[in-house]
C-alpha cells in the first residue's frame, strides 16, 4: 500500500512525464487515498490530460478534478469566438460529419448536438473540442443513428475484435447487447487497458450507445 506521501510524488511524477501537461500547473494534494488536481490550465483537454496522468498511477482509484480552465496570457475568447473555432475544428476534422452536429456554447461550455452514424464519430467530434483554448467542459449529447444489426452479431463481431487485438483481459470482460446498447463488465488493469477497449468497441458497426461499467483492477 502506497503513503499518501508516494502516491503525491507518484502523480506529479507522471504529470512531468506526459507532454500535454504542464506539471508547474497543476496541484495534487492526497487525502484517505483520494487525489485532489487543481491549478490553473489553458484548455479543457489539458485538464482532462491531467486527470488521465493521475489514474494511470497504480493505487489511484478516485481523482477530484478541481483544476480550472483559463486562456493563460491571451484575451479572454468571447463564446462568438468559441462557436467560430468549434464549427471551423469540426470541419477541419476529416474523421468528424460536421454537418450532421450542431453546437451551443454557453460561458465557455460547450454542447454538441446532432446524429452520427458511428459511436467512434461522435468521440471524435468530442476530442476535437476538447483541446480547443478557452473551452471550460463538454457536454456531448451527440446521438448515433446506427443501421440496425443483429444484436447477436455485434456481440460476435466485438468479441472478435478483441481477441484479434490480444487484449489481455477480453476473455474477463463480459458483452452485453440489446437494441444497438452495449454493455460492458469486468476486469482491466489500467485506464489505458480500458480506454483501447472502448476505443475498439467505438467503431463497431450498429453500436448506437455504450455503458461502460468496467472495472480497473490493478494488479499489486
Amino acid at each position: 500500500m502506497m503513503s499518501a506521501d508516494d502516491i503525491k510524488h507518484a502523480v506529479l511524477r507522471e504529470l512531468a512525464w506526459d507532454s500535454r501537461v504542464e506539471v508547474a500547473e497543476v496541484g495534487v494534494e492526497v487525502n484517505e487515498g483520494i487525489v485532489t488536481l487543481s491549478g490553473t490550465v489553458s484548455s479543457y483537454g489539458k485538464k482532462l490530460a491531467a486527470q488521465e496522468a493521475a489514474h494511470r498511477v497504480a493505487s489511484v482509484h478516485d481523482v477530484v478534478n478541481a483544476i480550472e480552465v483559463k486562456a493563460l496570457g491571451a484575451k479572454a475568447r468571447t463564446d462568438v469566438d468559441l462557436a467560430q473555432m468549434v464549427r471551423h475544428v469540426l470541419e477541419w476534422d476529416v474523421l468528424v460529419p460536421d454537418e450532421g452536429i450542431t453546437s451551443t456554447v454557453d460561458n465557455g461550455w460547450v454542447t454538441l448536438e446532432g446524429t452520427v452514424e458511428v459511436w467512434a464519430q461522435r468521440d471524435e467530434a468530442e476530442r476535437a473540442v476538447q483541446h480547443l483554448a478557452g473551452v471550460q467542459g463538454v457536454t456531448n449529447h451527440i446521438t448515433v443513428a446506427a443501421p440496425p444489426i443483429d444484436s447477436q452479431d455485434i456481440r460476435l463481431a466485438i468479441q472478435d475484435a478483441l481477441w484479434r487485438r490480444a487484449t489481455r483481459e477480453a476473455n474477463h470482460i463480459e458483452v452485453k447487447v440489446e437494441g444497438g446498447q452495449v454493455t460492458l463488465s469486468g476486469r482491466v488493469q489500467s485506464i489505458q487497458e480500458k480506454r483501447a477497449i472502448l476505443g475498439t468497441i467505438s467503431h463497431a458497426p450498429g453500436v448506437s450507445a455504450i455503458d461502460d461499467q468496467l472495472h480497473i483492477e490493478q494488479t499489486p
